[in-house]
């Protein structure tokens, strides 16, 4: 890589404790380094192909875990800038770099010289004395080429790999269009009728969005979800609260350039043909072959379940919310603009308190303080900022993470603000990951370099960001993925981290969120912006009180979400993806005073690349798992108790992908669980517990 017209700044990460000089790379630092990248893995799996000694674990699937160091970096990096930072110039590249990617990617699966070599390995597989960590990566490796299309004939192979491409580019342009509509939106307001009911917090983030926007002395409503939600919420004028909402629930899905109809019928008619091409019945049968559900019956058996609870309590919502309206002397029904207003003041009414009352006591400092101190008494680790350093963004904060006797176990670098240039969501990725093997440039093994990124509203200057309570539980919920890379303590990099099945990776993350409402947690570190005070006891109580409230709606959002994405991905063909989202709510039976918490044109996670497409389910699944994992350290008497706390680390935080997930959990919590305590965590009732390789 070290030629005259690359950057070495892309590969040579020689910043504090081996962070990347980001201030070093431009835009047009990343075509070129690509192609030498590309080149130079392509030389590391030549080397492994083709090496005449008989292949051994060593020099076969060793050799692959740390080959194409240099396409890593530069990919971390540029994958960092296109979500979380993008522009003109990096969203081109990134049109053209995802289906190379592809094409390479797909060359190497379909190599026959090197498939030959793991599938030696594999057929011996119980004669090389692997240890357990070995056999889960050799098996990973070897799956991974046979989902590949290693062992189709050439042009089947050929097909799959145009496939592959395909969906690549597809993935890009959705992601893009989407953030197209979100950027080039706003609802400008400036009358004070206009502004009726909204509290300040919002008002100001609504300020600094239009001076964003250069709208300076207006209040810019945005399809950033911290604003649009609490405008939704607070907002007293319902003609402004529809044209938000309609906005909002239309993204990618206004016709011309934008929209990503024809992308999401490609892109579900490419994905079954890919499945039926490596013999399986539908999109959904190949995602989940390899996961805790393992088939789609099993995972429409969980949501089915669920979803009869959350619409039965969601009705009885639905009620109380239209006796409200009536008291106020209204005749409209409810609709998907008015369920946030109304479900706000029946709180208001029954708990006496509001998300305005609460959200001076969240302020983003403390709630980030509050994470590090929950993961300082679960496992020892103290955060401290890294002042000076510089990140990819100036709002990126960056933070030593240390044991407790001071050894370095990783860097955090936290993006929280919105900003035009982020894509929408909240999401943990890293740099690098840890591992333990050598490296060619004499390294050995990897420290983790983790990053978090949220939407916050970026608050005055001058003034606190404040969160809402769900603000703050996503800040958890990302740190929780944060710490799964970090407290990683693996050999190989494949199995690193989140390195782990689908529906097994949300359970750190969604666990990690149980501590935020923890008592000493919550009152140590919710206090008032204005005064210090800490929040009182008897509002604690309130917020505790209501913590199921709505939980109707919210689990009608989500199921509504995971049931489509099923559907789509077990479907023969979708031929207008708006008429089959509209069918199956019907066939469910979806009021129509909710929305699905993502709807299919703007559904990120399963359509702007592959991640979670047939497995937008594992939130719940691992939901499962969270709540009976947390029941764990109630039952002890202290959510903090020092053994059930290193049991986690070591069966859940630690391992990564290195033994089987149900194992992991059984060894952490002796049994795996039934979907009760989180039935009741929702406020839902208990279902029929699952069995086998349904639990």
């Amino acid at each position: 890589m070290a030629t005259p017209d690359l950057n070495p700044a892309l590969t040579d990460w020689t910043g504090p404790d081996g962070l990347p000089h980001f201030e070093a790379v431009a835009d047009t630092d990343f075509a070129p380094s690509f192609d030498a990248a590309l080149a130079e893995h392509d030389a590391d799996i030549a080397g492994i192909a083709h090496n005449p000694d008989a292949p051994t674990f060593e020099n076969t699937i060793v050799a692959l875990e740390i080959a194409g160091d240099s396409l890593s970096r530069v990919s971390a990096l540029f994958w960092n800038r296109a979500g979380a930072h993008t522009n003109e110039t990096i969203q081109a590249l990134e049109r053209e770099i995802a289906p190379k990617m592809s094409r390479h990617y797909s060359k190497i699966g379909m190599d026959v010289a090197l498939f030959a070599r793991i599938d030696t390995l594999w057929n011996a597989r119980d004669t090389l004395g692997l240890s357990l960590e070995q056999s889960r990566v050799l098996e990973r490796h070897w799956k991974g080429f046979v989902k590949s299309g290693a062992q189709l004939a050439k042009p089947e192979q050929e097909r799959l790999a145009a496939i592959n491409e395909r969906l690549a580019g597809l993935g890009a342009a959705f992601g893009q269009n989407l953030l197209a509509d979100e950027k080039s939106w706003s609802l400008l307001l400036k009358e004070e009728a206009d502004l009726a009911g909204l509290p300040g917090f919002l008002r100001d983030a609504m300020a600094a969005a239009a001076r964003e926007r250069n709208a300076e002395g207006t209040y810019a409503v945005t399809l950033s979800r911290s604003i649009v939600e609490p405008f939704l919420t607070f907002s007293e004028n319902r003609d402004l609260r529809e044209k938000a909402f309609r906005a909002w629930s239309s993204r990618g899905e206004n016709g011309g350039e934008t929209d990503n109809g024809a992308v999401i019928r490609e892109t579900l008619a490419l994905r079954a043909e890919k499945a039926r091409l490596l013999g399986y019945d539908n999109y959904a049968a190949l995602k989940l072959d390899n996961t805790m559900a393992k088939t789609p019956d099993a995972v429409n058996g969980l949501l089915t379940a669920v979803w009869e609870k959350a619409v039965a309590q969601a009705r009885r919502e639905e009620a109380d919310l239209a006796a409200l309206i009536a008291r106020e002397g209204r005749n409209h029904p409810v609709m998907p603009w008015d369920w946030r207003h109304y479900a706000e003041k029946l709180r208001s009414e029954r708990f006496d308190f509001s998300e305005s009352e609460l959200k001076p006591y969240l302020q983003l400092d403390r709630i980030i303080e509050a994470c590090f101190d929950v993961a300082h008494r679960l496992f020892g680790i103290t955060a401290t900022e890294k002042t000076g350093v510089r990140g990819y963004h100036p709002d990126v904060r960056v933070f030593d993470i240390r044991n407790a006797d001071g050894t370095l176990v990783a860097l955090f670098l936290g993006d929280y603000f919105a900003r035009s240039s982020k894509r929408s969501g909240a999401w943990m990725s890293a740099f690098q990951s840890q591992h333990r093997l050598p490296l060619p440039n004499g390294a050995k093994g990897e420290l983790p370099i983790v990053y978090n990124v949220c939407n916050f509203a970026k608050p005055a200057d001058g003034k606190p960001a404040l969160l809402s309570l769900d603000d703050a539980r996503t800040l958890f919920h990302e740190f929780g993925h944060g710490l799964h890379g970090m407290l990683s303590n693996v050999t190989y990099p494949s199995v690193s981290g989140t390195g782990v099945s689908r529906d097994f990776v949300e359970l750190p993350s969604q666990l990690y969120e149980h501590w935020l409402t923890v008592p000493e947690i919550l009152k140590r570190y919710a206090v008032h912006e204005a005064t210090g005070e800490p929040m009182p006891q008897a509002l604690f109580d309130k917020v505790m009180a209501a913590r199921t409230f709505n939980a109707g709606f919210n689990t009608v959002e989500f199921t509504s979400s995971a049931l489509v994405d099923m559907a789509y991905h077990t479907a023969e063909s979708v031929e207008d993806p708006a008429a089959f989202e509209a069918a199956v709510l019907e066939r469910l039976g979806m009021p129509q005073s909710i929305t699905m918490r993502h709807r299919s044109p703007h559904f990120q996670h399963i359509f702007a690349g592959d991640g979670y497409s047939a497995g937008y389910y594992s939130y719940m699944w691992s939901e499962v798992l969270d709540a009976d994992a947390f029941s764990a350290f109630e039952e002890t008497g202290n959510p903090f108790d020092p053994a059930m706390a290193k049991r986690l680390r070591d069966n859940i935080y630690s391992v990564g992908g290195s033994i089987d997930p149900e194992d992991a959990y059984t060894a952490f919590r002796g049994k795996l669980p039934s979907p009760d305590a989180m039935l009741r965590k929702k406020g839902l009732g208990v279902t029929e517990p699952l069995t086998g390789s349904d639990a």
